[in-house]
């Protein structure tokens, strides 16, 4: 299992500009991207006493959560996927999913699950029946992503982050999500071995402060 390095930094309007135009002069665009960004759809799973959500606020050193994701609102492709952390390295898995397979697990309907021919899929069973996993809420957010080969470096500008706060109707794509309060722009920055200075020179900022930040979390801020 490979985990990557990872540095999550909130910013103004004014810093991402500035990012916006150093990232575009040395790094390529995602092919996910449309007009230099997409939308991202995600549904957090956690348990009856908020496990997830509580080992990120008190900092547990190894955690993991379960989500299902597409983007751009095009449920042709769903991705369910696992993120785990360890000594603040991060990993994912991830399995794909069909639409049907998705809303079948949002409706607790769960026994084909037990035969699937993918492990991930599997496993989010086992855990939905021993530790009450569930879908929670569903999060947006709208993405500008940018990808530099050396180190396999990935730096993203995610903001507009919304709340569909018990909603997890998440593949209909009128589902009501309001604004995750007053949340900040969020810079990510995750590397493999090493993280190249042009990379490292381009996200500097004097306000910058690395910290941590779950999207997750913010959006449970109404419960």
């Amino acid at each position: 299992m490979i985990y990557r390095h990872e540095l999550k930094h909130e910013i103004t309007y004014a810093d991402m500009l500035i990012l916006r135009q150093r990232l575009r002069a040395v790094c390529m665009s995602d092919e996910h991207a449309i007009n230099g960004r997409y939308h991202i759809r995600s549904l957090y799973f956690d348990t009856p006493t908020d496990m997830a959500l509580r080992e990120k606020i008190d900092g547990v050193n190894c955690r993991e959560k379960f989500r299902i994701r597409y983007y751009n609102l095009d449920t042709s492709v769903i991705h369910l996927e696992k993120k785990s952390k360890r000594n603040g390295l991060g990993n994912k898995q991830s399995a794909d999913l069909t639409a049907q397979e998705a809303q079948m697990i949002v409706d607790g309907k769960l026994d084909w699950m037990m035969n699937s021919d993918r492990p991930l899929v599997q496993e989010l069973y086992s855990k939905m029946r021993t530790q009450q996993l569930a879908p929670k809420t569903t999060v947006d957010y709208i993405r500008e992503p940018f990808i530099y080969a050396p180190g396999n470096v990935r730096v993203t500008l995610d903001y507009d982050i919304r709340t569909g706060l018990g909603c997890t109707d998440f593949l209909n794509p009128d589902c009501a999500m309001i604004p995750a309060g007053d949340s900040p722009i969020i810079l990510e920055v995750k590397w493999d071995e090493f993280l190249p200075s042009v990379i490292r020179d381009a996200v500097q900022l004097d306000s910058c402060r690395t910290g941590a930040f779950s999207k997750y979390a913010v959006c449970r801020i109404y419960g």
